[in-house]
């Protein structure tokens, strides 16, 4: 309870020190102006013994104009009232009383009214006085925020103007200078549009209606400088109001892009001419790749005629050949059986192109096996180390991807073929964001600085009596990846083997 009694104590003192302090406030300018009725009646008293007579009335006059103009209307009232009663007794016949005799009537009423008059117009002219201090107060407050304003906008690099509702311009940053050339006394009170020659991508009148209604409008400018080259401009208004939403001034604030807009244009016109390459390169790639089918198709009839007349030739004539010619009939029949591989490596490249990829998810580990089943006639009777690491998932087309591994696990055994003990190995690597599956062997490998040679057409890194092929094998395997967004590369040592790498985005997973 003493507690609760000491906070509202605590709480209710400064209350009462404040309202104490206006009390003596009050009290003290209600004596001041008692005393200076005291000392108005001293003095007129002390004129007239000195018989200097009707002065009174202008001493207590000023009297009141002094307490209403320092102490406010209330003591100003209590003078009127103290000093009308001080001039009846002391001045007005009969003297001593505070009856008024109707001879000096006229006299009192005068010098009461006046009073009354001066402690009016001093109170109205105190009130005005006290608002145009107010008013100036405000003034200079608003000036230095404004000064400011305008200091701290002269310290950004952007460029930033106001301009009336004429477009005259009222305010030119350092921005605006160091942007445009022209300082603040070549700019200030100039047309914008006409100083700046503004080209529009729109007509003026849709760019202020906008404004207007949305008191904002944003947009790309085309402007002239001092020097008279033109820069394009990030521009941006705000438009000003009073408090009756009257227009009053826009502010504009200009970014320069030229340098950005340039690059665009070169971006744009470097796009349309990759646009017109590329589909140059396309139609060619697809008259390539038609030429190729066609050709190779058209081979086939021509060969078969080969291959069956020297069959029927050695059929027939076998008995009456020597042993001379029966050798170039063998390599006749050579020929044509690899010029019959060629046009089928060839049908199937140019195949690949056209296919549409049929996208599942695919078992590498299942396509491994299936080729070494495949391949089986032709690893029988050697000795091959084969090492299967675990093979993931892959989202893609089966049957390329089975040619793929066809064409790299086959060329592993082909160039292994020398070894006495091949050693081959299919796994793959960790990757979060790809399927890397890698084929090593330690066969003859290759130079690396061929590599760049290795995944073209009819490319061989080897003699064709070492090592049979037709050089398509590399290309089929680089072009079902590119189908697939991936990348195919090698690595190699000459005579130590060679690492065939296949890497496929996984969007499967």
């Amino acid at each position: 309870m003493a507690t609760a009694v000491r906070a509202a104590v605590r709480a209710i003192a400064p209350q009462r020190v404040l309202a104490l302090r206006g009390t003596r406030s009050a009290i003290e300018r209600y004596g001041v102006a008692a005393a200076a009725v005291a000392v108005a009646l001293g003095a007129a008293l002390l004129l007239q013994r000195s018989r200097i007579e009707r002065l009174e009335f202008p001493i207590f006059l000023f009297e009141i104009a002094l307490v209403v103009w320092f102490l406010g209307v209330g003591p100003a009232i209590l003078a009127v009232v103290l000093s009308s009663l001080a001039f009846d007794y002391y001045f007005t016949e009969p003297l001593h009383s505070l009856v008024v005799d109707t001879t000096d009537l006229a006299y009192y009423v005068v010098f009461v009214l006046f009073a009354l008059l001066i402690t009016w117009f001093s109170a109205i002219r105190r009130r005005f006085e006290q608002q145009l201090l107010q008013s100036g107060d405000e003034l200079r407050k608003e000036v230095a925020v404004r000064s400011q304003q305008a200091s701290l906008l002269n310290l950004t690099h952007d460029t930033i103007f106001v301009r009336d509702m004429s477009d005259t311009i009222t305010y030119w940053n350092r921005g605006a200078q160091e942007l445009y050339g022209w300082t603040v006394e070549q700019a200030m009170g100039k047309h914008s549009h006409e100083l700046l020659q503004t080209g529009f991508p729109l007509p003026i009148d849709e760019v202020r209606a906008e404004l207007l209604r949305s008191s904002r409008w944003e947009g790309e400018l085309q402007k002239t400088k001092a020097d008279g080259s033109r820069v394009v401009v990030a521009s941006r208004w705000s438009l000003r109001r009073d408090e009756q939403g009257r227009p009053l001034a826009i502010l504009e604030t200009n970014n320069d892009v030229t340098d950005r807009k340039r690059r665009e244009e070169e971006n744009r016109k470097l796009n349309v001419e990759l646009g017109k390459r590329s589909a140059e390169l396309e139609a060619s790639n697809k008259e390539l790749e038609a030429f190729a089918y066609s050709i190779s198709h058209d081979l086939r009839a021509p060969l078969r005629h080969v291959v069956g007349y020297t069959e029927l030739l050695q059929k027939h004539a076998a008995s009456t050949l020597d042993e001379k010619s029966r050798r170039y009939m063998t390599t006749i029949m050579d020929s044509a059986k690899r010029m019959g591989n060629l046009i089928d490596d060839l049908l199937s490249f140019s195949r690949i192109a056209r296919t549409e990829t049929r996208r599942t998810t695919v078992s590498l580990e299942q396509l491994v096996k299936e080729v070494r089943d495949e391949m089986q006639p032709e690893t029988s009777g050697r000795e091959i180390a084969w090492r299967i690491g675990a093979l993931p998932d892959l989202y893609g087309d089966r049957s390329m991807l089975r040619l793929a591994l066809v064409n790299l696990i086959s060329n592993a055994v082909k160039f292994t073929r020398k070894r006495p003990r091949a050693e081959i190995e299919i796994g793959s690597l960790e990757r979060s964001d790809a399927v890397t599956v890698f084929v090593k062997d330690n066969g003859v490998g290759f130079d690396m600085k061929y590599v760049n040679k290795l995944f073209g057409v009819f490319q061989r890194l080897h003699r064709p009596e070492a090592f049979e092929g037709t050089g398509i094998g590399l290309a089929t395997v680089q072009r079902i990846i590119h189908r697939h967004g991936g990348r195919v590369w090698a690595e190699a040592f000459v005579d130590r083997g060679a690492t065939f790498f296949i890497s496929i985005p996984d969007r499967g997973r």
